[in-house]
């Protein structure tokens, strides 16, 4: 199932102890302004996602997190047209509910190139250059019925 029309705030929708991340430092959460984490290199200024301890281009280990920008622009995309091989894949669709889906990089400005998975109503109508932003949604429900969280990025004018 696609949803594009609407941000999910835990605030909003339910406790926040019932949501969880899908995996540790990759966004701030719980959040009513999510935002993915990224690192910088003191020596260099080059930005990465997700952060990592070191800089790849210079291995400098003068690095900060910081919280990446929540718009940008998507740079290069394509139509996820088949299920994903399982696992290590734990998406919530099945053979029977799979429908295809965009799977892109969205370039933030003066920051990184993000791959994402793309969020939205049509996928054939993406367009290289097009706004796209951040959202946080409910991925897959774990065994213990907690909400995992993950991020994608929509276009812009479909908020």
């Amino acid at each position: 199932m696609l949803y594009c029309a609407r941000l999910i705030f835990p605030e909003a929708s339910m406790s926040a102890t019932k949501q969880i991340p899908i995996a540790e430092g990759l966004f701030t959460w719980p959040s009513n302004d999510p935002r993915l984490l990224g690192s910088k290199c003191g020596s260099c200024g080059i930005v990465t996602f997700p952060a990592q301890k070191s800089c790849p281009a210079c291995s400098g280990v003068n690095v900060e997190q910081i919280e990446l920008e929540r718009r940008g622009t998507l740079w290069t995309w394509t139509i996820q047209g088949f299920l994903p091989n399982r696992p290590p894949y734990i998406g919530p669709e099945t053979p029977e509910t799979f429908r295809p889906f965009g799977v892109g990089y969205v370039e933030l400005p003066n920051q990184v190139r993000v791959e994402s998975r793309l969020k939205c109503k049509d996928p054939s109508k993406l367009r290289i250059g097009m706004e796209m932003e951040l959202v946080v949604e409910k991925y897959i429900e774990d065994d213990a019925g907690r909400e995992v969280m993950a991020y994608f990025f929509q276009p812009v004018a479909e908020r």
